[in-house]
């Protein structure tokens, strides 16, 4: 301690400090909603949608939801810069009660069922590139991989700011380069003139289907998840009145651009049929003009992407349980902020104890843990952004004297329609789970009553 420091200063405990700058925060979003979830879901939401038309136009349609919705949260993540994001907007909005079941939640349901749904994603495909297991053997390596992913990035995280972030730069800006170099693969290569369109297809292109519709929305926007992560750190980030706003916007920009260079490639290079039957639409793309090397090499990628968005949920979901352990005295260990290492060392850990258990759980009690777990965590996910779109319409009127350096534009349109989308998207998770018959949104439920029942205790703040 300096001389100049007095006693209150040592004796006050640690916090985090604003060590993330513009690039740093738009690596985290871009990061985070670039996983693999582009390769896994193209070929689905082509097999809902009537035509390539169709095909782009829910692609489009969901970056500009997102870009909507990025925009509501830049008013309320420069209006409150603080740790937790949506557990901030919700507890003053609602009460202590609505932002404690968020965080509840995200600590049972949302983070460890998205951070395991990558996972697996990553382990697939680093099995193929260096196999541990194939047919009996294949699960217990696949589990292998995914346990082995979660644990050292949070190891990493719980070293520093510094390694978390440099971590998440280096895997963002690869998987960005690589998603740059499939877009001038896909529009160099075609195999579409040899994929006919089927008749029904040219019969009936223009027709809608709600039901088909709704599953490819889900789809998409599960795509585009993580463009709100950059409002979990907004204590964080340098200069919060602008890089906030700046990170979330262009960060949600850039994917969308990709994501739709990306879908053209794919379009152009095997054609909607094409795009339909493959069960991996890059490495097939790829196939057409580097044989079995575009296979490893999109392979590769892959397990880069899915190491950013791990990494990246890792590092801003541990953020939400440290803001509700600064006020909720039942659960202030997961507040404490380690001052050797500058991050939230108990919550890092205890995410990664349930994460690890839902990818053991999960991997042994169900075929597909990849959609499995999609269908576990997204009907919680529209809950909560439902309501983060009507908090900013209760903050307005109840704090109007807070300071909004940023203020969404076309208000109140603007944040109606992410409130509509959200209600729309919300429906037809539903719709859609009850229609498969799956039983893992009942396990949701069931968790999120025990946060329910535990929202009633009324510990005093700290």
């Amino acid at each position: 301690m300096s001389e100049s420091a007095s006693p209150d200063d040592s004796s006050r405990p640690a916090a985090p400090e604003r060590q993330l700058t513009l690039f740093d925060s738009s690596c985290i979003i871009v990061g985070i909603i670039i996983g693999a979830g582009i390769y896994e879901t193209s070929p689905l939401v082509a097999g809902n949608v009537s035509g390539a038309g169709w095909l782009i136009g829910v692609w489009l349609l969901g970056g500009l939801l997102s870009l909507i919705g990025a925009l509501c949260y830049a008013e309320l993540a420069t209006a409150y810069p603080k740790e937790g994001g949506d557990y901030v907007y919700l507890t003053r909005a609602f009460g202590r009660a609505p932002g404690f079941l968020f965080a509840w939640a995200q600590l049972w349901v949302v983070r460890p069922g998205s951070i395991g749904a990558m996972a697996y994603v990553f382990a697939r495909y680093a099995n193929q590139l260096w196999p541990l297991g194939e047919d009996d053997r294949r699960l217990t390596a696949l589990m292998g991989y995914a346990v082995a992913a979660v644990v050292v990035l949070t190891g990493i995280n719980i070293l520093g700011v510094r390694e978390g972030k440099w971590t998440q730069n280096v895997l963002t800006t690869t998987k960005v380069l690589g998603l740059v170099a499939i877009c001038v693969a896909g529009l160099c290569f075609s195999a579409a003139e040899v994929l006919p369109v089927p008749a029904a297809e040219a019969a009936g292109g223009t027709e809608f289907d709600l039901a088909r519709f709704g599953f490819a929305m889900i789809l998409v926007l599960f795509t585009y998840g993580g463009w709100n992560e950059m409002a979990y750190v907004g204590a964080e980030v340098r200069n919060p009145n602008k890089n906030i706003l700046r990170a979330l916007v262009l960060g949600t920009l850039a994917v969308m651009v990709i994501y739709l260079l990306v879908t053209l490639a794919f379009v152009h290079a095997l054609g909607l049929e094409g795009i339909r039957n493959s069960h991996a639409v890059a490495s097939d793309m790829l196939q057409l003009g580097l044989g079995d090397w575009g296979v490893r090499i999109i392979s590769l990628l892959i397990c880069i992407s899915a190491l950013g968005a791990i990494n990246g949920q890792i590092f801003t979901g541990a953020r939400i349980y440290y803001a509700m352990g600064t006020e909720h005295r039942l659960y202030a260990w997961l507040g404490h902020w380690s001052p050797r290492l500058g991050t939230p060392v108990c919550s890092l850990v205890i995410q990664a104890v349930i994460t690890l258990v839902l990818v053991v759980g999960f991997g042994l009690l169900t075929d597909g843990a990849f959609q499995s777990m999609i269908e576990f965590t997204t009907p919680i996910v529209w809950i909560f952004f439902l309501l983060v779109g009507i908090s900013l319409f209760v903050l307005r009127y109840r704090e109007p004297d807070t300071p909004r350096p940023y203020r969404v534009p076309w208000y109140p349109i603007t944040p109606i329609l992410f409130c509509l989308s959200s209600l729309f998207m919300l429906y037809a998770s539903l719709a859609y789970t009850v229609k498969q018959g799956s039983h893992q949104p009942v396990w949701a439920v069931v968790i999120m009553l025990v946060g329910v029942a535990l929202s009633f205790y009324r510990p005093r703040p700290i």
